[in-house]
């Protein structure tokens, strides 16, 4: 198995945030998705994968679509989508997805949690370079042959496939996100669920100690409202 899988295995094993956490993550979404496309997924297919991740975790149907006619509505503030790099004690880099309509309070946030927990938040691109950027398609297993969709798929730039309990996981690179999905719709392959990550390219063993000195601060991260996603090149198998 390749990076991706070992990725996602140390992942799942570890912090997927509370419901209420993901269901704002995911109502964010939906308001940058309507903004950029408009309100009718058939024509939009950013909230098309927006409305499939809800679904996943099982986001009320009612609660879609007041966040969709929310969104709709002019008097609806933007997000900005917003990356900060730093790095944490012992030398492990971190990034934070944010998406905010305050940058100001969200960049002040982001340095306390680094200040207070013994690390610095840096400038755009001393970290970035060491993480991958990756979209993700989850499809569902039945009657699914990965090596024949492996070959199928590497045209459209799918460098990793593999099956987990949940389904199928296809990772390719974060710009062939939309010819894929494009291409999985016309093969009318049922998607459970898309998204991006950032995988690092190495990641650094620490002591138990070590380790509890980046969680507190990766929970501190993760719990501010404004924080969509958080990585790291900590290694956590």
């Amino acid at each position: 198995m390749g990076r991706a899988f070992e990725f996602r295995k140390a992942r799942k094993m570890k912090r997927w945030a509370a419901m209420s956490k993901a269901f704002t993550r995911i109502g964010k979404d939906i308001v940058m998705a309507v903004k950029e496309g408009g309100p009718d997924p058939d024509s939009n297919s950013r909230l098309r994968a927006v409305i499939q991740n809800a679904k996943a975790v099982n986001m009320p149907k009612d609660n879609v679509e007041r966040a969709i006619k929310k969104a709709s509505d002019k008097s609806q503030g933007e997000y900005k989508e917003l990356l900060y790099e730093g790095y944490g004690p012992h030398g492990i880099a971190i990034l934070v997805e944010t998406a905010t309509d305050n940058p100001t309070r969200t960049v002040a946030n982001i340095r306390s949690y680094f200040n207070k927990c013994g690390g610095t938040l840096g400038t755009s691109g001393s970290v970035e370079f060491l993480f991958d950027h990756s979209c993700n398609f989850r499809i569902a297993s039945e009657n699914c042959d990965l090596e024949s969709l492996e070959l199928d798929l590497i045209d459209f730039g799918v460098e990793e496939i593999f099956e987990d309990e949940d389904g199928v996981l296809i990772y390719a690179p974060f710009g062939a996100f939309g010819s894929l999905q494009k291409e999985l719709e016309n093969r009318s392959i049922q998607i459970l669920s898309s998204g991006f990550e950032r995988i690092p390219q190495i990641t650094k063993a620490l002591s138990e100690e070590q380790m509890a000195d980046i969680e507190k601060l990766l929970e501190k991260i993760e719990e501010d409202d404004d924080v969509q996603n958080v990585y790291h090149t900590m290694s956590e198998s």
